[in-house]
């Protein structure tokens, strides 16, 4: 048994020799046909590159439109075949070839992200931007307003090559034809909103797309960015302008979006800044124009014009949080370009304020400027026309004051000291438009057509401050303002009524001869009598001819004075005539006593009426 194991053992051992040296053999020829098969496909590999050019110039040739992805494709053999003879055969001829191929490439890739921004690129039309900025105030929308200013798959292909370009082609010249494109986009946009105005000022109201239109509310709460005031071509500037801002913020918000899905993040800002400059110093030139232009109107003393800029620079202010959130991240004088507007217009329209505070008392005390009826004066209506202008803008003007009383921003100052300003600059309004009137009155011949004058003037005044919001805005500097004027009214009433003297003084008792009746009278008294009744008479006849001609436009103040003056007169009158009725002063009666108690009444009825 030992022996036939040991034999086996023997015999295993002799295979296990003669097993070893094959299997080793057959590892060694397994290994060598690895290596083989390794280095034909290196070789392979290697051969590829060379035909890479060949294989691809075709297509790079042609282009990229129509198949991009393709394109793309190709371009990366490219670059690998590049990197690859550089690395390892850089004196190769091929080398040069595909370094040509893909600067064509790039070139093209350039070409095409240029030309599909180009071809696809359109300016927003007016009535989408109208609308866009309409849809904050009172369209009736469920999903935000959004533009889109690229067709789904244009967009995709410039993010693509885009992308390439970054990553690649080490070229970023892309981005300036990126901002060159859409800025000139951006700037059309505006300019064809303002043409859009322009063809339509004639029209009223705010213009909207018809498809918006039937969203509008029923009874709209707001108004869009539409300012009241009368309309004409300024008008129609103002509000072309004061859209123009809106819309500039609500592009170039989309454009922002836009950008951040083209743009590599860490170039949007820069890019971003550039695109946004053309149209940005258009909207500012033409703000610094109307500047201009209010400045002349201040040098003509015409200070109504310059109230064009308190509804721009109204909106401005309310525009300048979403502004600077929008420029976030731009240059600093980006930043500073609409604070600097702002800056100038305030201060212009500050000028234009005490400018026309020093008009008011300053106003020249000409007689050929001096209304012949002692009617309200012009400058008076001019004065009140432009405080209750004023009151569309408080909040504005109040600013402009705050700013030069402080020397500073008024940001910081509550509204009661604002319009506790305002108030002021009232009440100085008011009391040199006063002053004036006074020293204006001096200029009649007539007391008591400067009294009517004046009495005109201030009851106008009072009436108009009744009538608006600035009584309320007066009474913050002022207590009782209404009060004051009527005592002012009273005053110059009185003043009137002297003037009436003439004729009612003759019917008082002083200095007529006492008398009996049945008594004879004496030649003496019977004289006295006479020329009570004569200057009775005169005295009528000349105040109703003069004060005929003068004017008292209040209805409510003209019937008060009438009344007031036939009580005055025909109570006096009415007692003379009874008295003297009867008695025989004259064989003349009718020379003397010429005018029934009713004659007179309707004598005094007829003052201030030409056409009585």
């Amino acid at each position: 048994m030992v022996s036939i194991l040991s034999s086996f053992e023997s015999r295993l051992m002799q295979l296990e020799n003669s097993i070893i040296p094959v299997h080793k053999q057959t590892e060694n020829l397994q290994r060598l046909q690895d290596n083989v098969d390794k280095t034909l496909s290196c070789l392979d590999h290697v051969i590829s590159y060379y035909h890479v050019a060949k294989d691809t110039e075709k297509i790079i040739k042609e282009g990229p439109a129509g198949r991009l992805e393709e394109y793309l494709s190709c371009m990366a053999k490219i670059q690998k075949a590049v990197e690859y003879f550089q690395d390892n055969n850089p004196d190769s001829p091929e080398l040069n070839r595909v370094k040509f191929l893909f600067e064509k490439g790039k070139e093209s890739l350039e070409s095409e992200f240029r030309n599909l921004l180009t071809r696809n690129s359109k300016p927003v039309p007016s009535v989408v931007i109208l609308d866009l900025i309409a849809g904050d105030d009172d369209i009736e929308t469920t999903d935000e307003m959004t533009l889109e200013h690229l067709p789904e798959n244009i967009l995709q292909d410039l993010i693509c090559i885009s992308g390439w370009l970054v990553e690649y082609g080490r070229n970023l010249d892309f981005m300036n034809v990126y901002y060159q494109i859409r800025s000139n986009q951006l700037d059309r946009s505006i300019r064809g909103l303002k043409e859009h105005f322009r063809k339509n000022s004639s029209s009223s109201g705010i213009l909207y797309s018809p498809a918006m239109q039937n969203k509008r509310k029923d009874t709209p709460s707001k108004k869009a960015i539409k300012r009241p005031g009368k309309e004409d071509i300024m008008d129609s500037e103002i509000d072309s302008y004061i859209h123009c801002i809106s819309a500039f913020v609500k592009l170039v918000q989309s454009e922002y979006q836009l950008l951040t899905d083209i743009i590599p993040e860490h170039h949007q800002k820069r890019t971003f800044d550039s695109l946004i400059q053309e149209a940005l110093d258009s909207l500012m030139v033409e703000g610094e124009n109307i500047v201009s232009t209010a400045r002349r109107a201040i040098m003509r003393h015409d200070y109504s014009a310059v109230l064009t800029i308190f509804p721009i620079l109204k909106h401005l202010k309310l525009m300048k949080q979403e502004f600077d959130q929008v420029l976030q991240g731009t240059a600093a004088s980006t930043k500073n370009k609409l604070p600097v507007l702002i800056t100038s217009m305030e201060t212009t329209g500050a000028k234009a304020l005490e400018e026309f505070a020093d008009s008011i008392k300053n106003d020249p005390d000409k007689e050929y400027n001096m209304p012949k009826d002692g009617t309200v004066h012009e400058l008076t209506s001019n004065a009140i026309l432009f405080l209750q202008q004023l009151l569309d803008f408080q909040e504005t003007a109040s600013a402009m004051l705050a700013s030069q009383e402080i020397g500073t921003s008024s940001s910081s100052y509550n509204s009661e000291f604002n319009r506790r300003l305002l108030s002021n600059y009232i009440c100085k309004i008011l009391g040199n438009l006063q002053l004036n009137l006074h020293s204006k009155a001096k200029v009649y011949e007539d007391a008591a057509l400067g009294a009517v004058f004046l009495l005109n003037n201030f009851n106008y005044i009072l009436k108009s401050l009744e009538k608006s919001e600035l009584i309320q805005l007066v009474a913050v500097s002022q207590k009782h303002p209404d009060k004051a004027y009527r005592s002012h009214i009273d005053e110059q009433l009185q003043t009137y009524q002297r003037s009436w003297l003439k004729v009612t003084m003759p019917l008082t008792e002083g200095n007529l001869p006492a008398f009996q009746p049945g008594t004879k009278l004496k030649d003496k008294e019977r004289q006295a009598i006479k020329d009570r009744f004569k200057a009775f008479n005169d005295g009528l006849e000349e105040l109703c001819k003069i004060q005929k001609s003068w004017a008292i436009p209040d209805k409510e103040q003209r019937d008060t004075i009438r009344r007031a003056q036939k009580e005055n007169v025909t109570v006096a009158y009415r007692v003379f005539w009874q008295r003297y009725s009867n008695v025989p002063f004259t064989k003349n009666v009718e020379k003397y006593m010429k005018y029934k108690v009713e004659q007179v009444e309707e004598m005094i009825e007829k003052l201030f009426d030409t056409s009585a």
